[in-house]
């Protein structure tokens, strides 16, 4: 079977190189993107003048008629023409003659791919925008129902200070609204239309850019044939957002890894989003967070392999940016994947509020605040900080808590002491006081929740 390149070469591809050359059984995904910036392509030929315009429209025809066809499964992609745009091209010849072999007039398939994949690229970028939204939003409302669920923070790992569930959870929303801005930032970044700079230097035909950028819905043209062609920042990009996206979920599943503990008991998960064991009858695994923690390294690796790919890659095109696709592909469809599941699992994952009581009561989680009281009675903060320490040190010794002390007990540390200490220490006063902005304090939590949300709605708002 001849090649749609033949003309110059004397040998049949060998058939080794054949398949190892071929990229159809993974880029076939854009024949949606590749048929609809032919269609834009051969619209402007026809305007311009340099196909006839009723070889316009039959092309268009054609195209359309290739891509329901597609759509409905009735198209089978061949090895033998290497790639989505040689399938296309060859399924339009055959379907409505020579007049599909003027498609490819005043392009290349170097520009024809670099449109490609910025066209699916915007799409995927949006959907996933979505999906983080919609994880935002389960957050967002799982903060709300429990303002009032007090639990330890940590640092070090170590019982830190007290805070609430929602506090803790409005940190990851913050997260995700960090990585929805980023993936913005890469949409409007990346809106150039490159076709046009053909397979490096352009084209002698009276081609309109403009025209075509219109049609395809970009905001600006890549303003130089070169670039146009070689640029993948943009797939790099992504794939940086997409890992520390990926970081964010996975840090995530982390902490509901070890809540799902009988150590912590935290939080427990929907029996149709957890896993048993083959031999221990007892055991209910979040295989969910794990996973998605271990597929975090997969993104990560479709980083590495774009930024390796290209670091040595002289301009314009070469054949190993073929390995963008593979890369982009796999960073999305995993993404995608794992924010697909965690927005549900998340939801129906219910919180032991008991538990998380219990362990805020103990590892003495009070005790700045019990430093806080003498520093505002008058002392200076770096005494009241010894002085709460060397209580800290007496309750250890008679395994006592600074709530279970007595007057009599405070007293002989400090006369500064008094009845109203055990209010200061009470885990709700601990709470409810720290009402700086950024606290866990449930009104400052409320005015948190309140700004992502109308983030998400601002957002939504602009998308539709």
């Amino acid at each position: 079977m001849a090649k749609l390149w033949a003309g110059r070469f004397q040998k049949e591809t060998d058939l080794v190189v054949n398949d190892f050359n071929s990229s159809i059984m993974f880029d076939c995904r854009l024949y949606k993107e590749d048929i609809t910036g032919s269609i834009a392509h051969a619209t402007m030929l026809g305007k311009q003048g340099i196909i006839e315009e009723h070889e316009a429209e039959k092309i268009v025809s054609g195209l359309k008629e290739i891509l329901a066809d597609i759509e409905a499964g009735k198209v089978e992609f061949s090895l033998d023409y290497e790639d989505i745009h040689m399938n296309v091209e060859q399924l339009l010849t055959e379907r409505i003659g020579d007049t599909g072999k003027r498609l490819h007039t005043g392009r290349s398939r170097n520009d024809q791919v670099a449109l490609d994949m910025r066209l699916y690229v915007k799409k995927e970028i949006a959907e996933i925008i979505g999906l983080i939204l919609n994880f935002m939003k389960a957050l967002c409302d799982k903060s709300k129902e429990n303002l009032d669920a007090v639990m330890p923070g940590y640092t070090h790992l170590q019982r830190a200070q007290p805070t609430t569930f929602a506090h803790y959870m409005m940190a990851y929303a913050n997260m995700l609204k960090r990585d929805v801005m980023r993936l913005d930032d890469c949409l409007e970044r990346m809106d150039d239309m490159p076709l046009g700079s053909g397979a490096l230097a352009s084209t002698t035909y009276p081609i309109d850019r403009d025209f075509v950028r219109e049609q395809l819905g970009f905001a600006r043209l890549t303003d130089n044939s070169l670039d146009g062609v070689s640029d993948r920042d943009y797939c790099i990009e992504l794939c940086s957002d997409l890992s520390i996206l990926m970081m964010h979920l996975s840090r995530l599943s982390e902490e509901i890894i070890s809540w799902c503990s009988w150590e912590f008991k935290f939080v427990e998960l929907d029996d149709a989003y957890s896993t048993g064991s083959s031999i221990m009858p007892q055991k209910k695994n979040p295989d969910v967070c794990e996973l998605i923690r271990g597929k975090t390294g997969r993104v990560y690796g479709s980083l590495t392999t774009l930024l390796t790919m290209l670091k040595g890659l002289p301009l314009a095109y070469n054949k190993d940016m073929q390995e963008d696709k593979e890369a982009v592909f796999n960073a999305i469809d995993t993404v995608k994947q794992c924010l697909e599941v965690f927005a549900p699992m998340f939801s129906t994952m219910t919180l032991r509020k008991d538990n998380m009581r219990k362990a805020a009561s103990k590892g003495f989680i009070n005790a700045t605040d019990c430093a806080d009281y003498l520093t505002k009675k008058g002392m200076p903060f770096r005494d009241a900080y010894k002085t709460v320490g060397r209580l800290v040190s007496e309750c250890i010794k008679a395994d006592e808590t600074l709530e279970t002390l007595t007057l009599k007990d405070f007293g002989a540390i400090s006369k500064m002491f008094g009845p109203d200490v055990y209010d200061a220490l009470d885990l709700n006063t601990c709470v409810r006081e720290r009402k700086v902005i950024g606290g866990p304090a449930p009104d400052e939590v409320k005015r948190q929740i309140a700004k992502i949300e109308k983030f998400m709605e601002q957002y939504e708002a602009v998308e539709q």
